[in-house]
């Protein structure tokens, strides 16, 4: 009788609600073990308990614009499990809208997160994601950060948003087009998620009022998280399928 293949081992980012937590628990219900990635401990944990149902989920500290929590949770992952599988970076903020007028330092906030969070996190993460034989990698993005759909007048995307998440969902992409071509010899495939748009804490902060779940966003991110060998690499996907730049 063949051995049972090892569970795959699944980290999410800003994972404690919202999409992050739909991925979690997606993820858990495929049978990997997830690391449910939160900057507070407390809640991190309060989480991973209510998500036990789906599967194996468990809270580790992770706060992507602290490296030395950063470098603690690849520490961690290492000494425990000696690899990771899959990494998801769901981790992201908003900001004011407005870019005319924007304070400085609001959107550096902004872009510290959403793109600089992510190449800490994925830099450190390398050394584990090696020693995996065929290890994903999924950044959330946004249909804002397509200069194809936020550039045209007639597109339902030309008018949504705070003015600099979109600029650093489109830093965001580029990234993830370099990680991809960076990564293609390790059997790394590096793919961009856009979720579409749902009902979070997030999007009714920003007065939307939407009847899609964060469930069904979180899909095209597991979809892409469970990608075979000759699934593709370096694109920008939602549950439709490619999205334009």
């Amino acid at each position: 009788m063949p051995a049972t293949p090892p569970k795959k081992i699944a980290l999410v980012t800003g994972a404690n609600k919202g999409i992050g937590r739909e991925i979690a628990a997606q993820l858990a219900a495929l049978e990997m073990t997830v690391l449910l990635g939160c900057r507070d401990a407390r809640r991190g944990e309060e989480t991973a308990a209510e998500l036990r149902a789906t599967g194996d989920v468990r809270s580790i500290t992770i706060d992507v614009t602290a490296p030395a929590t950063i470098d603690a949770a690849a520490q961690e992952i290492e000494e425990r499990f000696g690899r990771l599988d899959v990494l998801v970076n769901n981790a992201g903020i908003t900001g004011p809208r407005g870019l005319c007028d924007a304070d400085l330092a609001a959107v550096r906030t902004i872009f510290e997160t959403n793109v600089y969070g992510v190449m800490a996190v994925t830099n450190v993460m390398l050394k584990v994601l090696l020693r995996s034989p065929q290890a994903r990698i999924v950044n959330l993005s946004s249909s804002v950060g397509s200069l194809t759909r936020s550039g045209d007048p007639k597109s339902a995307y030309f008018q949504v948003g705070p003015s600099a998440y979109g600029p650093s969902k489109a830093a965001l992409n580029a990234l993830t087009v370099q990680y991809s071509k960076e990564l293609r010899k390790h059997n790394v495939l590096v793919n961009a998620a856009d979720p579409g748009g749902a009902a979070t804490d997030m999007t009714r902060a920003l007065g939307y009022h939407l009847n899609r779940s964060a469930a069904q966003a979180a899909r095209i991110a597991v979809r892409l998280a469970t990608l075979d060998s000759h699934g593709p690499t370096g694109g920008f996907f939602d549950e439709n399928g490619p999205v334009p730049w």
